[in-house]
């Protein structure tokens, strides 16, 4: 039983039997948690105009199982602002939790992390910054944060004019030359310091992110990004965001009435 409400955002929602909605929700204090919203999509609900990605929740449910049931939910606050690029950002980053984050584990600093990586895309054109530092927070969050000021089993410091690549779990090794893989230590230092990224340096920093993050997401690719590639007229912006719809849901298609809600949840093999 679940007494009191608490903060949290909804990551992926979808039709659910004929009234309900299927919710993977994003929590301050339990983490990612399997929610179903009953008669959420019945006329004279307000939950299913509620319950959308990027607006902040108060949260309340009922049920011990790995599928819970929603019993309350209230606005927290005015819905983040996310538009063009911004919003497929925000996408990107739900599927990475969905992807990366286990179920019903504390998120500890990582819900703060989210909100601020939700405010940063939310106020600024340049999504770059804010969503590398979300992807280093997940990773220290899962137990794998990097080290950006010390090469790997070297105590040497990372210096601003050379070049490194990074091994994955192994940590920063100085390159030989700068080249695709590379990243400057002038780079790293601005991802350090939280500074601005120019354009050189943003290649880099997704560089490195991508190659720490690749042995955790595996060989699926993320869907985010692949319907952002296919969207018309995006190019190069596919490289830094991912694409949804805007009800968070990368059409997943509706249950039927008699799928219990743990087999629909187990059967959306992006969220395991």
């Amino acid at each position: 039983m679940q007494a009191r409400l608490q903060r949290g955002f909804v990551l992926h929602r979808r039709p659910y039997a004929n009234t309900s909605l299927l919710l993977e929700l994003f929590t301050a204090e339990d983490g990612r948690l399997a929610m179903v919203a009953k008669g959420a999509k019945r006329a004279r609900s307000t939950q299913a105009a509620l319950l959308q990605p990027f607006q902040p929740l108060w949260l309340g449910w009922t049920g011990r199982g790995e599928v819970k049931t929603l019993t309350r939910a209230e606005a927290a606050g005015r819905a983040l602002s996310l538009i063009g690029t911004s919003l497929y950002c925000g996408f990107y980053v739900n599927e990475l939790l969905m992807r990366l984050w286990p179920r019903q584990e504390a998120p500890e600093s990582l819900f703060p992390a989210y909100q601020m990586v939700l405010e940063a895309l939310s106020s600024s054109d340049s999504p770059d910054l804010g969503l590398r530092q979300f992807e280093l927070s997940l990773l220290a969050a899962m137990g794998y944060a990097l080290d950006l000021n010390r090469l790997a089993d070297e105590d040497i410091a990372v210096r601003s004019e050379e070049h490194y690549v990074l091994y994955p779990e192994q940590g920063l090794r100085r390159a030989l030359a700068a080249g695709p893989e590379s990243v400057s230590g002038e780079t790293l230092g601005r991802l350090v310091r939280g500074e601005a990224l120019e354009p050189r340096h943003r290649r880099e920093a997704k560089t490195l992110l991508r190659r720490a993050l690749a042995p955790h997401l595996g060989n699926k690719p993320l869907r985010s990004r692949e319907l952002f590639r296919a969207l018309p007229g995006q190019g190069a912006a596919a490289e830094n965001a991912s694409a949804g719809h805007a009800d968070g849901s990368l059409r997943s298609p509706p249950q039927s009435a008699e799928q219990p809600a743990s087999q629909a949840i187990h059967g959306e093999s992006n969220h395991a």
